[in-house]
């Protein structure tokens, strides 16, 4: 077994890595303090071809492999929790299915321009009363002639106020249950399409998220994605490889949250010497380091099953689980190192504390994770 990365995948860290230094870092704490989109920073990912990875040259992609993706988002999360969630979002959730399910014309119309960089994509499933039960979802498809008419409402989606395009999930046969979710393809600007305000969130406050409400939201019938009924499959399978993103986004998170706690306690004095020489923040660092690895070697065992064609749900899972879960231990410990700096405003360590807990959240809960893993092992 080679643990090691290929001099391409390596390329690719040291490129992201450069241009965080230049472009991300820079902003981060502005984009987290005044909720700010990194507009500016989404642009110049665009330019350096970073918005489609994954995804076949045709198609306006980079053709590279599932890794690199995840390495991209891993390094970009290291500096800003908000920037790289972003890039994650719009590629795993809103490309993904589009390039799994899309016809060639959907792919050529929508899935081309995203890889581009020419708009952002989001991903549409979660509403108030239906979140990990897709089944209770209230949202309607209903097709009246050569269109598709949607009414219903969503929550906590994020890319909506910036996105050219939403992937949205309706039912079109409540009898059905989870067989009668479909998935659509629904443009901004789509007549009865509202996007309501950004929700003030605890963290990755830069990342736009929003309710949406369809109110006789009509697309062509052409738009919808996959066949009908085909929506909870679609929405399962772009989650699984979302997941792998997500691990992605809390290892960089805990590898901040590493990088700072070193740093400062090599520098901070007490009782005479760096608290670095103290057995007790020894052993928070050794541990830290420890899980910080262990997150990385899951995450990309789960990108390298994605890019082997093997399958990789419950590796997704586990990769999830064990990184977020990570990420908000380690960001704890940051800040317990810090002492006080750690709890101000303005620092680091207390960005990377309120950006961490998410990744336990979204895109599958801990528990759901758990409920995944045993799936597998026990069926």
């Amino acid at each position: 077994m080679d643990f090691n990365l290929t001099e391409e995948h390596q390329l690719i860290r040291s490129s992201v890595r450069e241009f965080c230094q230049k472009y991300v870092e820079p902003c981060a704490e502005i984009t987290d303090s005044e909720a700010k989109f990194p507009a500016d920073t989404v642009k110049k990912l665009a330019e350096q071809d970073w918005l489609g990875i994954p995804y076949p040259q045709e198609y306006g992609g980079a053709g590279a492999d599932y890794l690199s993706y995840v390495i991209v988002v891993e390094e970009l999360s290291r500096a800003c929790a908000t920037t790289g969630f972003t890039l994650e979002c719009h590629t795993s959730l809103a490309c993904f299915p589009l390039f799994k399910f899309g016809t060639e014309e959907q792919k050529q119309k929508y899935l081309t321009p995203l890889c581009k960089g020419e708009m952002l994509g989001s991903f549409a499933l979660t509403e108030p009363g239906a979140g990990t039960d897709a089944a209770a979802a209230t949202t309607t498809a209903v097709l009246d002639g050569n269109q598709w008419v949607l009414n219903g409402s969503k929550i906590f989606i994020s890319n909506a106020p910036v996105a050219g395009v939403i992937i949205v999930f309706a039912m079109t046969d409540r009898s059905k249950g989870t067989k009668g979710i479909s998935a659509f393809i629904v443009p901004a600007g789509a007549p009865g399409l509202v996007i309501g305000k950004h929700l003030n969130k605890m963290g990755i406050r830069g990342s736009l998220t929003a309710e949406v409400f369809l109110k006789d939201c009509r697309i062509p019938k052409e738009n919808l994605l996959g066949g009908e009924g085909q929506g909870f499959k679609i929405a399962m399978m772009t989650l699984d490889g979302g997941r792998i993103g997500i691990a992605a986004q809390a290892l960089g998170i805990s590898q901040a949250a590493l990088d700072e706690s070193i740093s400062y306690s090599k520098e901070r004095v007490q009782f005479g010497k760096p608290i670095a020489t103290l057995q007790a923040i020894q052993w928070m660092v050794a541990n830290m380091a420890t899980e910080v690895e262990a997150s990385r070697f899951l995450t990309y065992h789960a990108a390298w099953c994605y890019d082997q064609g093997l399958p990789y749900s419950k590796e997704a899972a586990m990769a999830k689980l064990f990184a977020s879960e990570t990420a908000a231990r380690q960001t704890n410990r940051a800040v317990q190192i810090h002492g006080g700096i750690g709890f101000i405003k303005g620092h680091k360590v207390e960005r990377l504390y309120r950006d961490a807990k998410i990744t336990e959240i979204y895109e599958g809960t801990s528990e759901v994770m758990r409920m995944v893993i045993a799936g597998n092992l026990l069926r």
